[in-house]
């Protein structure tokens, strides 16, 4: 387990990530994690991953255009 510390930056609150941290997600100062919710309601941060935000996009699309076809496998 690693431990976050948060912090006030301005008006906001910052995460200070050490180090082995920032290795382990494969980040360095300047690039973006994302907050998600698992399926067990438990929260995960990620570094950004090109393809599946493609992905997601296309999932999206794909919802979006098979809106009626979703509704009804939803009942």
């Amino acid at each position: 387990m690693i431990a976050i510390k948060l912090t006030q930056v301005g008006n906001s609150v910052g995460a200070v990530f050490p180090k082995e941290a920032l290795n382990e997600l494969g980040v360095t100062k300047g690039d973006t994690l994302y907050l998600t919710k698992g399926p067990d309601g438990s929260m995960r941060v990620t570094a950004y991953d090109d393809e599946v935000r493609r992905q997601i996009e296309l999932g999206e699309q794909l919802m979006d255009q098979n809106r009626d076809v979703f509704r009804a496998l939803a009942k």
